[in-house]
């Protein structure tokens, strides 16, 4: 068996895995790294590098945990190579951990490269962890009839506060400013909680501390000095899919928001064809909110579960 060494993820590694996950195209979140990283340590993330002949031939193989169940990502490599690295995971989950191998979060065109025997493998899939794909150009503009509210309210934003308001890109230097917000948001929001909220916040956390390590950019709505909103995305070049990973607001500004959906795209991700603003986690208001911007599509994830 192939010799892997697991290693939890840290912001360092994010630079070298990175081009591995612009080896094949994958609609979901998962087709860039920076999920894996908020997510390492309510995950227990570890990864691995395989590696087979001749050299050059590797991929990353992603290991996480969570309530005393092991679990993988598909491994993270090209189409070609998807197949036998799969039987490598396989592998060693069946000979090192002593267990049959469970795959979280499949996209369909890794599953459909796989074309897995059902007789050996159960396939489920996760309604809500689908994620939301949307039209880039239609985010940018919000033309049409069917953007009218979402155009009003951004028009209701302008007119009450003019020149009061302006968008910038945020550096580490940003870091208390954001902090400062997020005390102010979480004391503000709804009755419904998002889920997994306190694991989001250290993973911020960490990120912000990491920023240099990170392809990932983070953008900013300032209204009167202000912070009053962020964002912070990536962008899967290989789809030309910009990946909004978090998205906050102070919710009682009318029209911010959408002006910061809107704006985050046009500064930073205006090549973007698509845009994936991740999936609802099963929370009414929040599908509520992500279909109202209209998806031209879900991208569906799937469990693998050998039988």
């Amino acid at each position: 068996m192939m010799e892997l060494n697991f290693k939890r993820l840290e912001a360092e590694d994010v630079r070298a895995l990175s081009p591995y996950f612009s080896l094949r195209s994958n609609l979901t979140c998962d087709s860039v790294i920076f999920d894996s990283y908020l997510w390492r340590d309510y995950y227990q993330v570890e990864w691995a590098l395989a590696e087979t002949a001749p050299a050059g031939d590797a991929a990353v193989l992603i290991r996480m945990r969570e309530d005393d169940i092991d679990f993988a990502a598909l491994p993270v490599c090209s189409d070609e190579d998807l197949p036998g690295y799969f039987r490598v995971l396989e592998q060693y989950f069946e000979e090192e951990l002593g267990q049959r191998l469970r795959v979280y979060g499949a996209d369909e065109a890794g599953l459909a490269v796989l074309n897995l025997d059902p007789a050996r493998y159960e396939i489920r899939e996760t309604p809500d962890a689908a994620d939301y794909i949307y039209d880039a150009e239609s985010l940018r503009t919000l033309a049409g009839r069917k953007y009218h509210k979402k155009k009003n309210h951004v028009n209701a934003f302008l007119r009450a506060y003019a020149d009061r308001w302006e968008y910038r890109r945020l550096t580490r230097a940003a870091k208390p400013e954001i902090w400062e917000f997020l005390e102010r948001w979480e004391k503000t929001k709804g009755d419904e909680v998002e889920v997994h909220l306190d694991a989001e916040m250290q993973g911020l956390h960490d990120y912000l501390e990491n920023m240099d390590c990170f392809d990932a950019v983070t953008g900013g709505i300032y209204l009167d000095g202000t912070l009053e909103a962020f964002s912070v995305g990536s962008y899967n070049r290989l789809d030309r899919m910009s990946v909004v990973h978090v998205e906050k607001a102070n919710g009682e500004i009318r029209g911010l928001y959408t002006l910061m959906n809107q704006q985050f795209q046009i500064h930073e991700f205006p090549e973007a064809v698509l845009v994936n603003r991740e999936d609802d986690v099963g929370l009414p208001s929040l599908r509520r909110a992500k279909e109202s911007y209209h998806p031209i599509q879900m991208a569906r994830k799937y469990q693998i579960i050998r039988r």
